[in-house]
C-alpha cells in the first residue's frame, strides 16, 4: 500500500507543478457537472410546478363550459353551416344541468357550478378590482382549497342565496391588514358581503393555466351560487324578448336586471360560466366525459352550445413534453460530460509523451508497471474529482441564478449532485486508465535515451 500512496503523491505533485495545464485539462468536466446539476434542477422544478398544477385544478376533474357566440353573430359559410342549430333553442348552461348530472352519473364525486364576475371590491373607500365567483361549497374540496380562518359556506347559505363570502389571501391583505377580516363587511359591485372565511395563500403562479380549469384563488371573492345569480346577475333571465324589460320573475323571488351590467353579453344566454364534475377515479374520465356529452346534446336540443375538457389530460401531455424537453437537456449536458472525458484522455496521451523520460527513469530504478499505471491514473482521476467538486458548487450557484433572474423554478436534489459527481469520477478512471496503460508499456531503455 506505501508503494500506492507514493505513486498518488507523486501524481499530486505532478498536477500542483502544473496548476494551469490541469485546470485547462478539468474544464470540461467542470462545466459538464455544473450542466447536468443546473438541467437536472430545472427538470424536477418543471415536474414540481406540474404536480401543483395537477392539485390546483383538482384530481379527475371534467369542465364543461358554454360555447358563447360574438355579438355580431358568425359570418359566411360559418353562418350557414350553423342557421340550423341557431333556429333551434337551447337554454344554455344552468342549474338544472347540475341536478341532471347528480341524477344520471353515477362516476360523480363532487360537482360544482360556478359563475363570475369581474368587478371592484370596495371598503373604507379603498377600491381594487376583483373577480367574483359564485360556486357552491364543493368548490373548495375540488380545487384543494384550504381555510386559513373562519368557515366555509353552510347549507342555509346555499339555499337561500345569503350575502355571504369567503375572500383570498390578498383580498383580506388589502383591505383588513391590522385585523381579522372574519365577520367584517365589504362591498362587491353594489352588495355589501359579510365575509366569513379566508382562504390560505396559493404562492404558485399559475395565471397561464386559466384556460385549463385553473384560475388565481389570491384576488378571488367566493359567494353562494345563488347568491351570485339572486344579487348580481342571472344571464338566464335575459332573452331577446325581455331586453327592454327589466324586472323578471323567477320562482317566487323578484330580480332587477341592470342593463349595463348586460349590455355586453346579450349573446351569452347560459346561466352558469362553468360547471366543474368531479369524478371518482381517473379511469372514469373518458366514459363520463362520453356520458356528458350526450347528455348536454339531448338536454340543449342538440345545440353543440357547450363544451368538455379534462384539464389534467391537459396537464398531463405538458408533462409529457417537458419530460422530453428534460431528457433532451440531460442528454446535452451528459454529452458536456463526455467531451470533458476525452479532453482528459487527450492531454494524459499528451503528457505521456512528455514524459517519457520520467517513466523510463522510474523504471530503471526499480518501479514496476502497476505503479506507473497507478500514477497516471490517479492523475486523471484526481482531475476528474476536483473538477467534479467545482461543477457541483457552479451547478447549485447557477441554479439558483436561474431562479434568481429567469424566474424558472429550480429544485436541486441531492441524488443529482451525487449522479453527477460519480460520472466525472468514473470519466476520470474510464479515459484515464488507457494513457496509464501506454506510460506502463513503456521500454525503459528507449525511454531513457527518448530526446
Amino acid at each position: 500500500m506505501s508503494r500506492y500512496f507514493h505513486d498518488i503523491v507523486i501524481a499530486v505533485e505532478s498536477i500542483l507543478g502544473n496548476k494551469f495545464r490541469s485546470l485547462l485539462t478539468g474544464l470540461g468536466i467542470i462545466f459538464g457537472v455544473a450542466a447536468v446539476i443546473s438541467m437536472l434542477a430545472i427538470g424536477n422544478g418543471a415536474q414540481q410546478e406540474i404536480l401543483e398544477q395537477i392539485k390546483m385544478v383538482g384530481v379527475n376533474n371534467i369542465m364543461i363550459t358554454p360555447i358563447v357566440e360574438p355579438a355580431d353573430g358568425n359570418s359566411g359559410s360559418e353562418s350557414a353551416a350553423n342557421d340550423k342549430e341557431k333556429s333551434k333553442f337551447s337554454p344554455g348552461l344552468n342549474l338544472a344541468d347540475v341536478d341532471a348530472i347528480k341524477e344520471v352519473l353515477t362516476t360523480v364525486h363532487r360537482i360544482s357550478p360556478e359563475v363570475s364576475l369581474n368587478s371592484y371590491v370596495m371598503q373604507h373607500g379603498k377600491r381594487e378590482t376583483a373577480k367574483l365567483l359564485g360556486v357552491s361549497n364543493e368548490y373548495f374540496d375540488i380545487f384543494n382549497l384550504q381555510l386559513e380562518s373562519g368557515l366555509f359556506f353552510n347549507d342555509y347559505h346555499e339555499e337561500k342565496g345569503i350575502p355571504v363570502c369567503v375572500i383570498g389571501s390578498n383580498i383580506a391583505v388589502k383591505f383588513f391588514p391590522r385585523q381579522n377580516p372574519v365577520g367584517q363587511f365589504i362591498k362587491f359591485d353594489q352588495v355589501w358581503l359579510r365575509v366569513i372565511g379566508v382562504l390560505e395563500k396559493n404562492n404558485i403562479k399559475l395565471t397561464r393555466f386559466e384556460n385549463t380549469g385553473v384560475n388565481v384563488m389570491n384576488d378571488n371573492v367566493y359567494v353562494p351560487v345563488k347568491t351570485m345569480l339572486l344579487r348580481f346577475q342571472n344571464r338566464a333571465l335575459v332573452s331577446s324578448r325581455l331586453k327592454s324589460t327589466q324586472t323578471t320573475m323567477m320562482g317566487n323571488f323578484s330580480f332587477s336586471i341592470s342593463t349595463t351590467a348586460n349590455q355586453n353579453t346579450s349573446s351569452n344566454y347560459n346561466q352558469l360560466d362553468r360547471i366543474i364534475v368531479q369524478v371518482n377515479d381517473s379511469k372514469e374520465l373518458t366514459p363520463s366525459t362520453e356520458v356528458l356529452s350526450r347528455m348536454f346534446l339531448r338536454r340543449h336540443q342538440e345545440v353543440k352550445d357547450f363544451e368538455i375538457t379534462v384539464p389534467e389530460l391537459l396537464l398531463k401531455q405538458e408533462q409529457r413534453t417537458k419530460d422530453v424537453f428534460n431528457i433532451v437537456l440531460g442528454a446535452i449536458a451528459s454529452i458536456s460530460l463526455l467531451v470533458g472525458g476525452i479532453g482528459i484522455m487527450n492531454i494524459m496521451f499528451a503528457t505521456v509523451m512528455e514524459r517519457i523520460k520520467e517513466i523510463g527513469t522510474r523504471l530503471a530504478i526499480g518501479a514496476r508497471k502497476k505503479d506507473i499505471v497507478v500514477q497516471f491514473l490517479s492523475e486523471a482521476v484526481l482531475i476528474s474529482v476536483s473538477g467534479g467538486l467545482i461543477g457541483v458548487v457552479l451547478g447549485i450557484v447557477g441554479a439558483k441564478l436561474i431562479t434568481e433572474f429567469a424566474d424558472i423554478l429550480t429544485i436541486i436534489s441531492p441524488f443529482s449532485v451525487l449522479i453527477a459527481f460519480c460520472v466525472s469520477a468514473s470519466v476520470g478512471i474510464v479515459f484515464g486508465y488507457s494513457p496509464a496503460k501506454r506510460a506502463s508499456e513503456k521500454d525503459p531503455i528507449e525511454s531513457l535515451r527518448y530526446e
